[in-house]
């Protein structure tokens, strides 16, 4: 599998990268080692993980996928050469009170204490791109629409955060930096506070990007092109809604499959449980179907085509669900089915914004 450079750092990424949250939820430590063998086997040298993890987040589960990592490192000590490994500090604690006591901050010193932790758990004396999870200032994230300068309240300061992101460059214990979640302006601001005071510049910003969340679209692609950041697409295939699996039933029925849609509460709550979100998976899936390929090839396909995406960051349960994605990526979309996909987009725009 080619590798491409990421941002202006040293780390050069396949173009698909395994996404680890289901791991300590829906995936046991068995199942989610034999899906991180295969996984490499098949060329992939890209993980994701993130201290929150696994998802649903809750206490019980906090930092149990990154222990699953730090274990299947430890069983296989030269693989950890082989990979680019990524992982994330969580924001603000939104809600998640076993997250620093719930602070409402995201300070340096917890940025490094976190590092320290993470470490810890993947069993490992270096993170090869450590990523701010969500921003600790406010931004209409997750769902939400419009900015509201009412809600803003004082918090570290982007340079102070960067200044500790740093420190662990400097000290060896991080590779690169990057973001998650992230904005326009905030991206222009890390970038210009790395250049203004010598500070390592970040090297990619994880967003979500699917057909029916395009949002990138809107400013941030052009942002992250001019300053040389690269985007690593987050839930291509819509949190299940873009398989096709909800089509007959939604995702409420009783009869709806067991993907984390269906099976969590919360999941439902979010901005891929609104109905409009499925209405349009649904159109996009049947586009799919009347050219012959199936809504998984052509959700992920449709990553690929993108200029704007560098790595597509997939999530999976099983071995089986990990070999029909990565077969996906080879699939070619044709000058009409990308005009199609476009054509729906501008009549229905990112329901799952």
């Amino acid at each position: 599998m080619n590798k491409v450079q990421l941002g202006s750092s040293d780390l050069h990424v396949t173009p698909i990268c395994l996404g680890t949250m289901t791991f300590g939820e829906q995936v046991d430590e068995a199942t989610a080692h034999t899906i991180l063998d295969r996984s490499l086997e098949r060329g992939v040298n890209f993980l994701d993980t993130a201290e929150m993890y696994s998802v649903p987040a809750r206490l019980e589960t906090f930092g149990a996928t990154e222990t699953i990592l730090g274990n299947w490192f430890a069983k296989n000590p030269s693989a950890r050469n082989k990979l680019v490994l990524a992982t994330k500090v969580a924001g603000p604690a939104r809600g998640m009170p076993w997250i620093r006591n719930g602070s409402p901050d995201l300070t340096p010193q917890d940025i490094v204490q976190a590092c320290e932790n993470s470490l810890k758990r993947l069993q490992t004396d270096v993170i090869d791109l450590y990523q701010i999870h969500w921003p600790a200032r406010n931004v209409p994230a997750f769902g939400m629409v419009y900015f509201d300068p009412a809600k803003d309240k004082p918090v570290s300061t982007i340079h102070r955060q960067l200044e500790a992101l740093a420190d662990l460059v400097k000290a060896g214990k991080v590779r690169a930096i990057g973001l998650s979640n992230e904005m326009p302006y905030g991206v222009h601001e890390f970038v210009r506070l790395a250049e203004q005071h010598g500070l390592p510049k970040i090297a990619a910003v994880q967003n979500p990007y699917c057909l029916i969340n395009r949002t990138v679209e809107n400013g941030l692609d052009e942002t992250m092109y001019r300053l040389g950041v690269s985007l690593l697409a987050y839930s291509p295939l819509g949190f299940g809604l873009l398989t096709g699996k909800y089509d007959a039933t939604g995702i409420d029925a009783a009869e709806a499959p067991q993907g984390r849609m269906a099976k969590f509460a919360s999941m439902k709550q979010q901005r891929w449980g609104r109905p409009e979100a499925l209405a349009a998976a649904r159109r996009y899936n049947a586009l799919a179907r009347a050219h012959g390929l199936t809504p998984t090839q052509l959700a992920l396909a449709f990553c690929t085509t993108k200029w704007q995406v560098v790595s597509t960051v997939i999530g999976v349960t099983s071995v089986a669900q990990l070999d029909e994605d990565l077969d996906a990526f080879g699939t070619t979309l044709s000058p009409e089915v990308l005009a199609e996909i476009d054509k729906i987009r501008w009549e229905i725009r990112d329901p799952a914004l």
